[in-house]
């Protein structure tokens, strides 16, 4: 799916979230990635194959 040079990680790798953005909707929460990926604003992610990452925010120690 990815057209750029060099290329965008696959939806596979660790630096997924690396790809290139093509489409950008933060008033639905959400973002494509030209690997194929849906990264919500809570974090989490929908792979291309239907994979699920649960989100995984930073926190905090009090």
């Amino acid at each position: 799916m990815c057209s750029h040079q060099p290329l965008c990680p696959s939806a596979a790798s660790t630096d997924r979230d690396a790809a290139h953005i093509v489409a950008f909707h933060p008033e639905q929460g959400w973002t494509l990635l030209c690997d194929g990926a849906i990264v919500f604003d809570d974090t989490g992610e929908l792979l291309p194959d239907g994979s699920v990452v649960a989100p995984h925010r930073l926190t905090t120690a009090a």
